[in-house]
């Protein structure tokens, strides 16, 4: 087995040159940012931290380890797109148990820096520990002009969403019956590998009024909306179920709209905008009224999502 100064060493030809931002990447004691040239990026720095941990958030069987690189660093950057913003770079924590094979520490880096530049950044530092189970932390650094919170929605705004509602908790209920069945290809890939919507976070950074991304389901993220906001979201049911999502669900036995709803690790992003400015490339699924919670079809919803301390 290497030891942690070979892994890291290795590490760093997989990750690659820094941004040009970044004076100092891996290899020392800590990265070192350009200040000088951070001011020409943007007026703020957004940072977000996220952890990946087996039996938690993750199944051996269920999941390679190139793609649990690439789904955990974008699960990470889904906070960035959330706040308008351009990733800078990465730092990335790997906890392994003794030993883990070497070949997969490195499938593991390789879906961690395949995933950075997909996104147009990279991973500029971290750190290696031993533990009982594998554990993948994210912390990624971002600079916006402008970064939407989630109390700013108002009444007779509409709520919009940029990607996929409830395909990834489907194919990983795909993952879970053992064989999944013909045509759920889509949604599991949906599931393992993920993309964090950066793009559609600048465009929507230009007009929303408060955004958030969709990791523990639609229902509980817009209720944080709501809640924050002091406001009514009423979802539209036919908005939120798609022709793909649908057809998916009809192979499982599972109906689209509990889905849609509860299902999580999708990334998609929903921000409320005023009437007449949703972005190209998303779609309406709801309006912003008086009131509180998150309705539909005249009943208020829970919250049905993830909660890491929720028992059962």
């Amino acid at each position: 087995m290497a030891s942690e100064f070979e892994r890291i060493a290795r590490l760093e030809t997989i990750f690659g040159p820094p941004p040009p931002a970044v004076s100092l990447g891996i290899g020392d004691d800590a990265a070192v940012l350009d200040a000088h040239a951070l001011s020409t990026l943007g007026a703020r720095l957004v940072w977000t931290v996220d952890s990946c941990v087996e039996d938690v958030h993750f199944r051996r069987e269920l999941i390679g380890w190139f793609d649990l690189g690439w789904k955990s660093f974008m699960a990470a950057a889904s906070d960035i797109a959330a706040m308008g913003a351009t990733p800078l770079g990465a730092l990335c924590a790997l906890c392994l148990p003794p030993g883990f094979p070497e070949p997969d520490v490195d499938r593991i880096a390789a879906g961690q820096a395949a995933a950075a530049a997909a996104i147009g950044t990279a991973v500029i530092g971290g750190n290696l520990s031993r533990a009982r189970e594998v554990s993948l932390s994210t912390t990624l650094l971002g600079t916006c002009s402008n970064a939407p919170r989630r109390d700013g929605a108002r009444p007779g705004e509409l709520l919009v969403a940029a990607g996929p509602i409830g395909l990834a908790a489907t194919g990983l209920r795909a993952l879970l019956d053992r064989s999944p069945a013909p045509g759920t290809e889509r949604a599991v890939d949906a599931w393992r590998r993920p993309i964090a919507r950066i793009s559609d976070g600048l465009l929507l950074a230009q007009s929303a009024t408060a955004m958030i991304d969709i990791s523990d389901g639609l229902a509980q993220d817009a209720a944080h909306l709501a809640r924050a906001s002091r406001v009514r979201i009423d979802l539209d049911p036919a908005a939120l179920v798609t022709s793909e999502l649908h057809e998916v669900c009809a192979q499982l036995g599972l109906d689209p709209l509990s889905m849609a709803l509860g299902g999580g690790e999708d990334y998609a992003l929903i921000a409320t905008v005023p009437v007449g400015s949703s972005p190209e490339g998303t779609r309406v699924i709801g309006r912003v009224t008086e009131g509180d919670g998150v309705w539909l079809d005249g009943r208020r919803l829970a919250a049905t999502g993830f909660d890491h301390f929720r028992e059962g």
